[in-house]
């Protein structure tokens, strides 16, 4: 599959977000509505020992994805109480239209001692177009379980033929590139499904082969219907060395089904040339495509993890 860049259209530090959230504008996430694209995403805060905490916020852009119309000035929910799974943060939030609601499938994220963290994916409803949103209820709708212990996330759902779809990602393992390195964790693709979007039945498979090695990561998975088939987009990495080693850190990749359970991996390619540093030179991650018409638009963040906002390409 091959885009073409049109580069930055989001920098959260030109807008007056949520008190002190001006910078990381993550997994940029649309809704599109008859006169506006409504993109949820995922901002941060330090708490008061100077560590991160992610909150949801949003911002409408123009159906040409152009222009700015406004962003949220609120959060659109709150964390997690203490000792709830989504205490320390709200990382990614995935939209779907289910009638006149929108439900937001969010990943809650908790620190831990032995590891940085855990996770485990929230059901949150909205009744006003994404404006609020209220919980689900305190905990996961599909959290760690037997056979996916830990780092449940990045679910994105969709519903096909009156059953919902979920792509998500769970840990494999934890592992350390030598003695002194703190532990780095490997996480796949998976698939679940469900009947009414609130109890899921995981299938038990991880559904996109590696082609880095075994211990690829791969995140923020997202599927649209295209061209007669099934279009997955996704990122991946190496599982040690990423954050300031663009050899290793981010990349995007995609495949494709006819029956939204057999995939297969292919190449994705941004053309055009790559931004200046700051952008998205040293990294592409956290995709998610936009149908708007006859056109197929991919929102993803840049270098950094997306602290500097997300951009756009379209398909050619």
């Amino acid at each position: 599959m091959e885009f073409q860049r049109v580069g930055k259209i989001f920098d959260p530090r030109d807008y007056p977000l949520l008190t002190e959230l001006r910078e990381y504008a993550q997994s940029p996430q649309a809704v599109v509505f008859d006169d506006r694209i409504r993109i949820f995403f995922t901002t941060r805060d330090r708490d008061g020992t100077g560590m991160f905490k992610s909150h949801p916020a949003y911002v409408d852009m123009t159906l040409d994805l152009q222009h700015v119309m406004r962003v949220s000035d609120k959060p659109l929910m709150k964390l997690g109480e203490r000792g709830c799974f989504d205490e320390h943060g709200i990382f990614p939030i995935s939209p779907v239209r289910v009638g006149k609601q929108i439900w937001a499938y969010t990943t809650g994220w908790t620190r831990r001692k032995a590891v940085a963290t855990d996770s485990g994916i929230g059901l949150a409803v909205s009744d006003d177009g994404g404006e609020t949103f209220i919980k689900y209820g305190q905990g996961p709708v599909l959290g760690p379980s037997l056979h996916e212990p830990f780092l449940v996330s990045d679910g994105f759902t969709l519903q096909h033929e009156g059953r919902f779809h979920m792509w998500y990602i769970y840990g494999k393992r934890w592992i350390r590139s030598d003695e002194d390195s703190p532990p780095d964790r490997v996480y796949k693709i998976a698939h679940a499904m469900s009947d009414d979007g609130r109890r899921w039945t995981p299938t038990g498979q991880t559904v996109i082969t590696d082609w880095l090695n075994i211990d690829e990561c791969q995140a923020l998975p997202a599927v649209v219907r295209h061209d007669g088939s099934w279009l997955m987009v996704f990122c991946y990495r190496h599982a040690t060395d990423f954050r300031i080693n663009p050899a290793r850190g981010y990349r995007l990749g995609c495949a494709t089904s006819h029956d939204l359970v057999t995939w297969v991996r292919s190449d994705l390619t941004l053309t055009g040339k790559d931004e200046l540093p700051g952008w998205d030179s040293e990294m592409q991650c956290y995709p998610h495509l936009v149908q708007v018409g006859e056109r197929l638009y991919l929102l993803y963040n840049g270098n950094e993890f997306g602290r500097f906002g997300f951009g756009l390409a379209q398909l050619l």
